[in-house]
Order: structure tokens, then C-alpha cells, then sequence
């Protein structure tokens, strides 16, 4: 029996079970599950109030990530430490060399548990199992990027680690991995309590405790949102109440979809590394939005033949992109054709050109992205041709790029890459959703950025 932990079935300061019956308690209690909130962020002063407001919705386990440590070093724990001395301080350390001087300076600094790298060299561990009992703390091993992790889990086991963490990482994630998963090959392969950390959020963190996680580990679906306590609240309650829901299988061009027409296309361009931009290009009817895979037209000087033969080649939800050579004095584009593409369930058209019949279009609100506008119409004689390789408003589109197109402008992104851009596109909102509030309660932008402190040095 050990002698430090916290309130969810580690209390601190009073007898608590060993890992081994923790995980059989665990696994007939789902209500003892561990919350733990990942501080994955880089200011020290931003961190310490987002975990004053997890800690008020339910959170367990307060860890200082791996970001805030290269940012802040230990200072980031003893912080930690010294403000919630009632709670679990986890260091993620992610050690994977020199692993008593690693555990040793995060014990002394007021950790109780030190994340190390599951796949570290077997003499690595040891050193830091044999620290670890020399100061009273326990070892977490982190799985990320582990080849084998069964007979991994196994090993380390073995050699002595408290707990597993079936980690996927965020850049995993962002190509469709799922903890889930790595959790449901692990459970019921050790003895000692599995936690879970990847993208959970309140739903998935009820499935991962009903698969047998005794810690859920939850990063950005907390500090990132808006609400932190009310974010940590809803997850304690999922995993205080675990459940395997149904889910309904979602093609990756439907969940594509779902993600990009849930975020801006600068949210989209972030998520790029600021690439992907067409220039030159504005939204004709002001406050609307298209988001689809690009159906291609390359035609000349306003030939309105290809683009409007285009309307029955593209499918519901396509966006016609159209190379008019950037010529803004004579339009491939009108009203008529607007019309046929509303009915045809197309969901945007964006020109490399002009458009005309304004006024009847901007009546239908429909999305339509243009460099300018001209009454003068080109003949239909056929030029040009349809899914082809374009190069639109500065931008290389290919037929199944997909298309974020809004008010701020428009974004090409690359078919191979839609999933994952998505994916970061999320989560660059929710970081700007947590900043909007705490502008709102006060900060300057400069402020909650510590533009100063992260600016480039020379």
C-alpha cells in the first residue's frame, strides 16, 4: 500500500490501494476512474488559471505537458505543486534518456507521477523505476509511437511501471488514429491501471472508461475551450457514468465535410501553415459559404460553354472552380448558370474571372467567389476543358481539392491531405475560442500571446 494520490480512489496523504488492485477495483467501479488535464500550452500564467477552472469542474490529475515544460521548465511543476496541493501533479516528461536525473528533478519539483517514453531503452526505465521509489513517486509510460504495444505494455510491466498510457499523438490524430483503438488491444493484457489520452472529449472519455481505462487524460476538449469548468465538468460526469455508445460509421468524405463546414477558411489556412490562399478574390453575395471537392474548369476570354457543361458534370456538394485566365473584363458566369447550379445541388462556384447578373445572384445568396464583376458575356464556343489541372487565383487546384470558401476568402486544399487539414483546422479554433475569452475577460491579444517573450531572436 502506497501513501500519496488524490480524491478519485488516490487520496493524498492517506492508504490507497496498490496499481494492481486499483485496476480490479477500477474495472467493477467505473466511478473511480481519474480525470487528468493535460496543461499542453506554453505560458505559465495562462496555464495556472486554466487549472483553477478544470480543478473546479471535476478535474483529478493536473499535468504539467510536455509544451509547458520545454517553455517554463520545473518551475512549471513547483507552480503546480504549490497551488493545488490537494491534487495529483503529473510531469510529462517523455523521458527517454538519463532517466534518474529526469524522474529525480521532477519528484524534487513537486511531481508525483513522471511520464517517460514507453519505447526508451530498457536501461532507461530501470533507472527510472529505481529513481522513482527513491523519491516516492510513481512512472507513467507513455506508448506513443510504440510498434508492439501489447508486449510492450508487457516489458515495462515487468520492469516495474505504475501505469500505461495509451497515447495516441495529436499529429496521429490528425490522420484518423484513435486511442480507442490502442486502448481495446490493451485492456485486460497488464495488471496495472491503463490510462488513455488523444483527442478525448466527454463522449469518447465514457466509452474509454466502459473499454477499462482507470485514467482518462484530456487535453485540448478542456483547456481550450471557452468554458473550461463547465468542459471538465461534462467529462467527470461522462466518466463518472461510462457507457459504449453506437456510432454510425461516417465515410472520411463525410466527416471531411462535417469538419471543414464547422471552421473558417483562416482557420483552414492556419491549419496550412498559412498556404493554400487564393488571392485576388472576393465573395460576391458577402455572407456566405461553400465547402466541397473541386470540380474543374479551365476556359477563355468568357467562353461560357465548359463552365456551364461543367454543371451537370459535378455531383451535390461539388465546387466548380474556374479558370477564366483572370480576365475581369468579360464574364463565364451569369445568372442562368447560378440557377442551374443551385438546383443541381452544387455548393459553390469560385472564378479566376468575373461574374455578371449581381444583383439577381446576390437575391439567391448562393456562394459564389469571383475577382470582379462585368455585364459583358462571352460566346459559347466550346474552348477549355473540364477536370483538369488549374491554376486558379494563384493556386494550383486539381479535381477533388477541397474547396473552403467564405467571407475572408478562398482556400484550396490538397484532396491527399483533407482529412488531416480538417482535423487541424479544428483544433485551430478551439485554440482561438479560448483566447476570444480570455480577451473578453480583459487580456490584450499581446497579453494572452506573450508576443514579447515568443518573439523570433536574431
Amino acid at each position: 500500500m502506497h501513501a500519496t494520490g488524490d480524491r478519485a480512489g488516490f487520496p493524498l496523504h492517506k492508504v490507497y490501494p496498490t496499481p494492481h488492485q486499483i485496476n480490479t477495483i477500477s474495472s467493477i467501479m467505473y466511478c473511480m476512474a481519474t480525470l487528468q488535464v493535460a496543461l499542453d500550452l506554453l505560458e505559465i500564467d495562462r496555464a495556472m488559471e486554466i487549472a483553477d477552472e478544470a480543478v473546479r469542474g471535476g478535474a483529478d490529475w493536473i499535468e504539467a505537458g510536455t509544451p509547458l515544460i520545454k517553455s517554463e521548465g520545473m518551475q512549471a511543476v513547483r507552480m503546480l505543486r504549490r497551488r493545488f496541493p490537494e491534487r495529483e501533479i503529473v510531469a510529462d516528461m517523455k523521458v527517454t534518456d538519463t532517466g534518474a536525473v529526469e524522474v529525480e528533478m521532477a519528484a524534487k519539483s513537486g511531481a508525483g507521477i513522471v511520464c517517460i517514453l514507453g519505447d526508451a531503452d530498457d536501461a532507461v526505465i530501470a533507472e527510472a523505476v529505481r529513481s522513482a521509489r527513491k523519491y516516492g513517486v510513481r512512472i507513467m509510460a507513455d506508448l506513443i509511437n510504440v510498434r508492439d504495444p501489447v508486449s510492450r505494455s508487457r516489458e515495462l510491466e515487468a520492469l516495474g511501471i505504475d501505469y500505461i498510457n495509451a497515447h495516441v499523438g495529436i499529429d496521429q490524430q490528425m490522420i484518423g488514429r484513435s486511442s480507442l483503438d490502442l486502448l481495446r488491444r490493451l485492456a485486460g493484457e497488464v495488471n496495472i491501471p491503463i490510462a488513455v489520452a488523444g483527442g478525448l472529449d466527454a463522449d469518447t472519455a465514457s466509452e474509454a472508461v466502459a473499454a477499462g481505462a482507470s485514467i482518462v487524460i484530456v487535453g485540448g476538449n478542456i483547456i481550450k475551450a471557452a468554458d473550461v469548468t463547465g468542459a471538465a465538468r461534462r467529462v467527470r460526469d461522462a466518466i463518472d457514468r461510462p457507457e459504449i455508445r453506437p456510432r454510425e460509421k461516417e465515410s472520411p468524405d463525410a466527416a471531411i465535410r462535417r469538419l471543414l463546414e464547422a471552421v473558417s477558411a483562416p482557420n483552414v489556412t492556419d491549419a496550412m501553415h498559412r498556404k493554400g490562399s487564393m488571392t485576388d478574390i472576393v465573395s460576391i453575395c458577402g455572407r456566405v459559404k461553400a465547402v466541397g471537392p473541386a470540380v474543374t474548369v479551365r476556359t477563355i476570354a468568357g467562353d461560357w460553354a465548359k463552365p456551364v457543361e461543367a454543371i451537370n458534370v459535378a455531383g451535390t456538394g461539388d465546387v466548380l472552380v474556374i479558370s477564366n485566365d483572370g480576365r475581369t473584363d468579360v464574364a463565364p458566369w451569369g445568372e442562368l448558370a447560378t440557377h442551374s447550379a443551385r438546383n443541381r445541388g452544387i455548393a459553390g462556384i469560385v472564378i479566376d474571372g468575373a461574374v455578371r447578373d449581381v444583383d439577381d445572384i446576390r437575391e439567391m445568396k448562393f456562394p459564389v467567389f469571383a475577382r470582379g464583376t462585368a455585364p459583358n458575356a462571352g460566346e459559347p464556343k466550346g474552348l477549355g476543358e473540364i477536370n483538369t489541372e488549374i491554376l486558379c487565383c494563384g493556386q494550383e487546384v486539381r479535381p477533388g481539392d477541397w474547396i473552403v470558401a467564405d467571407e475572408s476568402g478562398v482556400v484550396v486544399v490538397p484532396r491527399e491531405r483533407a482529412y488531416e487539414i480538417a482535423r487541424r483546422a479544428a483544433e485551430v479554433k478551439k485554440t482561438e475560442e479560448r483566447i476570444r475569452e480570455e480577451i473578453r475577460r480583459g487580456k490584450t491579444l499581446s497579453e494572452v500571446s506573450e508576443l514579447l517573450k515568443w518573439e523570433k531572436q536574431h
